[in-house]
């Protein structure tokens, strides 16, 4: 189906990959941190974002992977700045332990892309006790965000550039619990449904992003919150279900994205000048698109900030 796909505004469609839509960019002087990149779409990400001249930090719970991601891309790109240092999203000391670590390096940060996720996994909870998939989407990444912000911020300020922040959503938003965030019922076990709990933490995305974006706003900063659906790509994600993993076995080269393609609006919200100064918006297939209407509710929104705060204190 992907040769056939239609571009939108941007000039480009769901068939775009991550490096035609970065293409003639250059991205030398910034820095980038990308989380869940030793696989799928995040290193295809991180191999593009360093194709175009960026430094990239890989935020990664496999150290051995990310190993073999770094020399993979120093060999396709000898001058390719690629590190990494660990991080697990589902624990709120390791979010900690990784900001602590990159802001010790003394890096500016021009580009925070949270990226990695797990979907659709069995009932459990977080070392935080924190319902798994909204502990490990959500919330791990809004600790990350907020301490790493103040480093943006200077570095926004320092260098004059836009700095940008990009979650990595999922239309799977749509199929959140009805009332979007069930706040009062974030660990209840009984009425737990895992492609439920996978949506409610995908919608978290997009609210997070909108909210910063307000609040950034607020605060006369130069950096910009947009959030993504990257595609329905073959990867490891679905690994916690069986039929669906054997289907995508089977007929996923024709009916889903490649990483390469599945990388694309990511890379594309990250570099592209067209999205320069917009922010708060969702973005699918590298031009904007509509959520649900829980994906626009600033109450809700809000709402989802204070919980937040309250659960990383």
């Amino acid at each position: 189906m992907w040769p056939f796909s239609r571009k939108g505004a941007s000039g480009f469609s769901s068939s775009s990959t991550a490096q035609q839509v970065t293409d003639n960019i250059d991205a030398t002087g910034l820095t980038a941190v990308v989380t869940g990149a030793s696989s799928g779409i995040g290193t295809e990400t991180t191999r593009v974002l360093a194709l175009r001249g960026a430094h990239v930090i890989m935020g990664v719970r496999n150290m051995n992977a990310a190993k073999d991601v770094k020399e993979a891309i120093l060999k396709e790109i000898p001058s390719a700045k690629v590190d990494a240092i660990e991080l697990d999203l589902s624990s709120l000391d390791s979010v900690k332990k990784f900001a602590s670590e990159f802001k010790s390096s003394g890096l500016p940060l021009n580009i925070l892309i949270n990226n990695a996720g797990i979907m659709a996994c069995p009932f459990a909870l977080s070392k935080d006790n924190i319902e798994l998939q909204f502990a490990t989407n959500h919330i791990g990444h809004f600790l990350l965000t907020s301490l790493l912000l103040d480093t943006m911020k200077n570095t926004a300020n320092t260098t004059k550039k836009e700095g940008r922040i990009v979650n990595v959503s999922s239309e799977a938003h749509r199929f959140s619990y009805p009332g979007g965030i069930r706040f009062d019922k974030i660990n209840d076990r009984s009425s737990y449904n895992n492609w439920r709990a996978y949506g409610q933490s995908k919608l978290a995305n997009i609210l997070h992003a909108n909210e910063l974006t307000r609040r950034l706003k607020e605060d006369g900063v130069n950096i910009t919150a947009n959030s993504l659906h990257p595609g329905a790509i073959s990867t490891n994600l679905f690994r916690h279900n069986a039929a669906v993993n054997g289907l995508i076995n089977v007929f996923g080269k024709f009916v889903l994205k490649n990483v390469q393609q599945g990388a694309a609006t990511t890379c594309y919200v990250a570099l592209h000048p067209q999205v320069k100064g917009i922010s708060g918006k969702y973005f699918s297939d590298s031009n904007e698109s509509k959520t649900t209407p829980h994906g626009t509710d600033a109450d809700l929104a809000k709402r989802l900030w204070d919980f937040s705060m309250n659960l990383i204190k």
